[in-house]
């Protein structure tokens, strides 16, 4: 990984912040298959955000814990992880 790849990637959703750690992700793509339009698998077989905006909120929270090796995280308002 260069200098300039991201790490991580976070987002704001619906109240929680959602963060995929890019350097444990291997591409199962179980959180694709869960909810397609939330998390896609980039060029590189890397989870990555869609359109996670436009999904419910505790389904994306089901996308998220389905990561096999927990590379997303959701921490609610407190900073409190809740996911995995």
């Amino acid at each position: 990984m260069t200098g300039e790849e991201i790490a991580e990637e976070r987002r704001s959703l619906h109240g929680y912040l959602v963060c995929i750690d890019r350097s444990i992700c291997v591409g199962f793509e179980d959180c694709a298959t869960e909810m397609p339009g939330a998390f896609r698998l980039d060029d590189e077989g890397i989870a990555t955000f869609d359109a996670p905006e436009s999904v419910d909120a505790t389904i994306l929270l089901g996308a998220c814990a389905a990561c096999p090796v927990d590379a997303i995280r959701v921490l609610d308002g407190d900073g409190r992880q809740i996911v995995p």
